[in-house]
């Protein structure tokens, strides 16, 4: 792989010679926490610094000894699709006292370790503030009781910490997600849509408890993702009389034909007199009122375990590099920071402000102030709440606004796990602001020959864990047929026009918005959602699917690693999908540990190839047992797969053997994942609000008119906003030859899978996180809680 210029080479910048990093893992487990530890050891590594495993959390950190082990690099090799932390965790009693601290502080000193990576919850993250507050006075403990020498206190004289959060219930604020929430996510939405099937042959309901402790966040992030009936959260405790409604909801459901109900409460759900909602209670108020057939199940660890999804693992492998370069940066006045999650960019935030916001939250609660515990929780939580409030609870048609405008949906493009969450998100919330809604079917192909009807709130019942596209989707583009869909147009009145799906849906929008010339049909709002497993979407960081068949890959790439068990020194050459977008190849290779990954935004040669095969071979000369390479399907029109492969089985003889695996169309299939079905839920949502308040805008004499430019726009998420954009502006963002946008943000990520790989390569620095202070609220335009 040809290295790309770095604006900051990494090694002149910012060296971690002579110093010694320690890793540990407090608290509970939480998937992902040994892709962090993985990144921190290697990162730490490559610029030239010690580190060292604390095994069993703070307790291991107090008793010292082989607890306190050196890291190298092969020691993290076969972690990163390991469930729960391989160095062990541990609640520790004697580090919350002044002499267990200072056994701590005893044992890093002797090692010379004065900069510490914690990665755990806000109780842990909290122990380490103090330690490191106490770090002078414990040192100067020790030389009073000789236990070091007097040049120790100047030589060690401050401890740095950084955080990252390791939490499944991402009840940390500051940060949209903690590492293991989508993970955990992962296993509920496995276990509900395992339980839909089942309730729905036998009509039944079924209450399921998720994890959370105080936190509802898996609770209500669950009940977007699986379009619950009702869900029970501590921060948002039900108005007084609620089992009424409740009720009346299920029974109603059922009478829409219905044959399931599901009711989601988290552990911590508490009525507004902070009494505890059980699964028991809401059991038996079902079947007493009801006589419905009800069941409980309590999810418990489950949600703890497993492999980490490619979400957890990117997320953490970049927090883990963030880590290392907070560390080098600091100096003695730097506080204590954690690094953290906005929108798709990595922040650093001090720690105390963090925890004490978090606190907040739980003093809000237990003094009954809800609203303000869902506004200090953050935007992330809130939106969630304001969406699922939206799309669950059916107004009755007298309290509905009547707006007389028809506005169309469909999809374009290859399918993607998502789109049919997205639609019922657009239907749902068009009939809420008044709108009739039409389902466009199989694109625009279907649209000319109008195949176009009108959908109802209970049509999309179920649609959000359903993948592919129900509507049908087609690649046909507008352009040879806009006569007949300007005359679809006219005989439906459509006023407005959302498109979900993927580069096409892009060029569709600017076919039309160039056909309003001629037709004054094509003249209203008119809007995109990205949707794509290849994300590439100009004017987006991530479109909907994309995490879907990342999931795919990394599922596979594991299988595959895990079928050379019983074999020694095996490499795997892996075709990804992406068209010539290297996304799929790049981001799935950080997840799942390849050693290379070929893509076409980054030309390589055969020099680059011969490279990249010694270096493997050295590899596999040491410990490394199985290494894996990706391609992207348009890499190189000269340098196929089938060339690839032919290459490292040739140049790797007496060394290695080589097989090789195309993915294909599995990538584009399957249930969605939790974080599309949010993405696509809330993106859509928040596109249908824009659509109506542009319906409002440009109605005039009559009639809707809108030929602007900021009318036709895509809606997409960039670094922390989401930002709608005329499509007419992303002409100059796009190479339109190769469909894909000219700058593509997860290129920088490039350098940091091949550090991670064990590459000398140069590395930007240019864009690392900064500290920032916490804001308790930012403004809407900048929101980019879509991060579910």
């Amino acid at each position: 792989m040809a290295q790309p210029d770095g604006k900051k080479i990494f090694f002149e910048n910012l060296s971690g010679a002579g110093k010694a990093i320690a890793v540990l893992t407090s608290g509970g487990d939480a998937q992902g926490m040994n892709a962090a530890v993985r990144a921190v050891v290697r990162m730490g590594l490559y610029v030239g610094a010690k580190v060292y495993f604390i095994h069993e959390g703070y307790q291991g950190m107090v008793d010292g000894g082989e607890n306190i082990r050196e890291a190298t690099w092969e020691g993290v090799s076969s972690m990163l699709q390991v469930g729960g932390t391989v160095i062990g965790s541990a609640r520790c009693k004697e580090f919350r006292s002044h002499e267990g601290r200072l056994k701590a502080a005893h044992n890093l000193v002797q090692r010379g370790i004065t900069n510490l990576c914690v990665i755990g919850g806000d109780g842990s993250l909290t122990g380490a503030n103090l330690f490191r507050e106490e770090w002078s006075g414990l040192l100067a403990e020790l030389v009073e009781q000789g236990l070091i020498e007097a040049d120790a206190v100047q030589k060690y004289s401050a401890l740095h910490i950084v955080g990252m959060v390791g939490s499944i219930d991402n009840d940390f604020c500051g940060t949209d997600m903690t590492i293991g929430t989508d993970s955990a996510l992962h296993r509920i939405i496995e276990v509900v849509d395992a339980i839909m099937t089942t309730a729905q042959s036998h009509q039944r309901t079924f209450v399921l408890e998720v994890m959370g402790r105080h936190c509802g966040y898996l609770a209500l992030v669950s009940a977007l993702a699986c379009g619950a009936d009702w869900v029970l959260i501590p921060e948002m405790p039900p108005e007084d009389g609620w089992e009424e409604k409740m009720c009346q909801k299920l029974s109603a459901n059922r009478a829409g034909m219905k044959r399931l109900n599901i009711i989601i409460v988290a552990e911590g759900a508490i009525d507004r007199n902070n009494k505890p909602i059980t699964t028991d209670y809401v059991k038996n108020l079902v079947v007493q009122r009801l006589g419905f057939d009800t069941r409980v199940t309590i999810l418990g660890h489950v949600q703890r375990g497993g492999t980490p999804s490619a979400f957890d693992r990117i997320l953490a492998s970049r927090m883990g590099v963030e880590a290392v370069l907070a560390l080098l940066e600091t100096t003695a006045n730097t506080p204590a920071c954690v690094v953290s999650l906005c929108g798709n960019q990595s922040v650093r935030l001090p720690l105390m402000e963090c925890v004490q916001m978090t606190q907040e939250v739980q003093k809000a609660m237990d003094e009954k102030r809800f609203e303000e515990a869902v506004k200090v929780r953050g935007r992330s939580f809130e939106n969630n709440l304001k969406t699922y409030k939206l799309l669950a609870h059916r107004k009755p048609e007298s309290e509905l606004p009547i707006s007389n405008f028809n506005v169309a949906v469909l999809n374009v493009g290859a399918p993607a796990a998502g789109m049919n969450a997205a639609v019922r998100s657009a239907i749902r919330v068009g009939i809420s602001e008044g709108h009739k809604m039409l389902a466009v079917n199989d694109g625009f192909e279907g649209f000319y020959k109008g195949q176009i009807k009108e959908i109802k709130w209970g049509d999309v019942g179920g649609w959000t864990g359903q993948g592919g596209s129900l509507l049908g989707t087609k690649r046909t583009l507008p352009a040879k047929h806009v006569d007949k869909i300007a005359e679809q147009m006219r005989e439906h009145n459509i006023n407005a026009l959302l498109v979900i799906g993927g580069f096409e849906a892009l060029e569709c929008l600017l076919q039309l918005y160039e056909a309003r010339a001629t037709y004054e049909e094509f003249c209203i709002p008119m809007c995109m959602l990205p949707a794509t497993i290849s994300n590439n979407v100009p004017g987006t960081d991530l479109s909907i699917g994309a995490d879907t068949a990342l999931n795919a890959i990394v599922e596979t790439c594991d299988r595959i690693k895990q079928s050379a068990s019983g074999t020694k020194r095996r490499v795997f050459i892996i075709e990804t999908m992406g068209g010539y977008c290297g996304y799929l190849a790049t981001v799935g290779g950080l997840a799942a540990g390849a050693d290379a990954a070929y893509i076409y935004e980054e030309p390589f040669d055969i020099k680059d190839l011969q490279a990249n095969v010694e270096h493997l071979t050295e590899k596999m000369k040491t410990s490394i047992q199985r290494g894996l390479v990706l391609r992207n399907e348009n890499s190189n029109e000269n340098y196929t797969t089938d060339f690839i492969y032919q290459l490292y089985s040739e140049e790797g003889k007496g060394v290695f053997d080589c097989r090789k695996n195309v993915l294909g169309h599995m990538q584009q299939g399957g249930a969605p994942s939790p974080f599309d079905r949010n993405f696509g839920t809330k993106i859509s949502a928040k596109a249908m609000q824009w659509i109506s308040k542009k319906l409002v805008e440009t109605f005039r004499q009559g009639r809707v008119f809108a030929n602007s430019e900021d009318s036709c726009c895509l809606l997409g998420m960039r670094r922390r906003a989401l930002v709608f954009q005329p499509v007419v502006q992303l002409k100059e963002e796009t190479d339109f030859v190769h469909r894909i946008p000219k700058e593509q943000w997860w290129l920088k990520l490039r350098p940091l899978m091949k550090i991670l790989a064990k590459y000398k390569t140069s590395y930007d620095v240019s864009d690392s996180g900064q500290l920032e202070h916490v804001e308790r609220n930012r403004p809407k335009e900048s929101d980019a809680s879509v991060a579910m």
